[in-house]
């Protein structure tokens, strides 16, 4: 029988590619900020919204994007204002979101911390129907965020200050980015699971710097990759019954092997076709500088 018979491959697809857009499209500001890691720390805090979730019988999905959306706002307001002893901060927001989701789960009626195991490491068969649609609300944001605003939060995550110079809010753009990032930790976690969505937000990226610098060109040749590696994830996940998570981070890494391998030899041979076109000029250890040429035409 073909994969799409089933409504719950289906639902599963849908998430996956809509995974497979979102994580790389904030990923890649993170990783121009150094802020690699905070997928992940957004991804503990975001257990406490579960366990929420299962507590009041509420939605999961919705519970964990305000709790996690909560804590991006707190680790901004870390960074701006605890510098000296922002890591200490963070790391009790880590720790204490892991507990409180293991703590309200075990609370909920008939809770139990195996519930935990589809949000933590993504599971295809508990993708529902309301899952589905708060993933499309959700992920139709991080879309609008990342690409509206795409040439300011470039600005602002290469350099602040010159963005703050040229008249950006630079603040308001970096609790937007952490916000984004929080919504996308709740898109991703049906599919990945909280403990491994940031490995699909930054390995993506790294993969597709390893063939171009342009930003362009980068943003989208890691989205190709998100979505190849979540649909191929998936796809092997319902074949093999094994882990969709896992599967799609493996995948990540194995996609960052290969492009790595392959743009060794590419960055070879535009070294030597630079080389072949410019054959008359001096190598640069001996090359006349400038003034010097410019003293002996005067001289002369």
């Amino acid at each position: 029988m073909d994969i799409l018979d089933y409504a719950f491959m289906q639902r599963a697809l849908l998430a996956a590619v809509l995974v497979g857009i979102t994580a790389p499209a904030v990923g890649i500001y993170l990783v121009q900020r150094r802020q690699a890691l905070m997928g992940d720390g957004i991804g503990h805090v975001a257990m406490t919204g579960v366990g929420l979730g299962f507590l009041f019988s509420w939605s999961p999905v919705w519970m964990a994007t305000l709790v996690s959306v909560l804590g991006a706002v707190f680790m901004e307001l870390v960074r701006w204002y605890a510098r000296t002893r922002g890591d200490i901060a963070l790391a009790m927001l880590f720790y204490g979101g892991m507990a409180g989701g293991v703590m309200f789960t075990s609370l909920a009626p008939g809770g139990s911390t195996s519930n935990l195991s589809s949000f933590l490491f993504g599971s295809l068969s508990t993708v529902s129907a309301s899952d589905v649609t708060a993933i499309c609300v959700l992920a139709a944001f991080v879309v609008l965020v990342t690409v509206g605003l795409r040439r300011q939060l470039f600005a602002v995550s290469q350099d602040e200050e010159f963005a703050r110079v040229t008249g950006l809010p630079v603040r308001f753009l970096n609790l937007l980015t952490a916000v984004t990032a929080a919504v996308t930790v709740s898109v991703a976690m049906r599919v990945v699971g909280l403990l491994l969505v940031s490995a699909l937000m930054v390995v993506p990226v790294a993969a597709a710097q390893q063939l171009t610098r342009s930003f362009a060109a980068t943003f989208a040749i890691a989205v190709a990759i998100g979505v190849s590696v979540t649909i191929g994830g998936t796809v092997t996940s319902y074949y093999q019954d094994v882990p969709p998570g896992a599967t799609i981070v493996l995948l990540t890494i194995a996609a960052f092997i290969a492009l790595t391998a392959l743009a060794a030899p590419l960055a070879r041979r535009r070294a030597r076709a630079l080389a072949a076109s410019h054959p008359g000029d001096d190598p640069a250890e001996c090359a006349i500088p400038a003034s010097r040429k410019a003293g002996d035409t005067v001289g002369a």
